[in-house]
């Protein structure tokens, strides 16, 4: 009996699923999340780089109902999900409210007010902050930044024009969208 306990307290220890299921740039994210009820899994992590140079500036964390590897299967679906941005790097809210503008420039329709509403809030971000974009239908996107609930913003067209700025065919970088899917 008392080589049993042991035994299987480290049997119980080898047969535990991983807490975090990937890696990436020292960034590790979980292998599920939940949103409104519903288990979203990683589908995958990129990394945003940026200047000539391909300076990484975040580790893009992208959370569905089940993996999907077509960006087309993800974009026309209106479903839950999840993307975590874990910052490597620091970078200053005005280079945000940019990079946010000219991602919005490559989406089709007229997001002028979800885009001001998302600029409103940002700040500056530090390495190893967070800014997580949550998506549900019927509610909206609701973004988080440094951990406080900045608020909610209505429509699909909002999601879907968010989710294309990694996802579509004008990504920051491909190695980011690859990565994702």
């Amino acid at each position: 009996m008392r080589i049993l306990v042991p035994l299987l307290a480290c049997l119980a220890l080898l047969t535990a699923p991983p807490a975090f299921a990937a890696k990436k740039e020292g960034v590790s994210m979980p292998d599920t999340v939940e949103v409104a009820g519903q288990k979203l899994v990683l589908n995958g992590l990129g990394v945003r780089e940026a200047t000539v140079f391909n300076v990484n500036v975040y580790v893009a964390g992208l959370y569905l109902p089940q993996k999907v590897s077509s960006s087309m299967v993800i974009l026309a679906t209106d479903q839950p999900w999840r993307i975590v941005l874990s910052f490597v790097r620091d970078v200053e809210k005005d280079k945000l409210v940019d990079a946010w503008k000219e991602g919005f420039g490559h989406q089709k329709g007229d997001h002028t007010a979800g885009l001001a509403t998302l600029n409103k809030a940002m700040v500056d971000m530090k390495e190893k902050d967070t800014m997580v974009f949550t998506y549900v239908p019927g509610t909206g996107t609701t973004v988080e930044v440094k951990g406080a609930n900045k608020g909610t913003i209505a429509g699909a067209d909002f999601a879907k024009a968010l989710l294309g700025i990694w996802l579509g065919s004008h990504p920051p970088n491909e190695g980011l969208k690859k990565g994702m899917l």
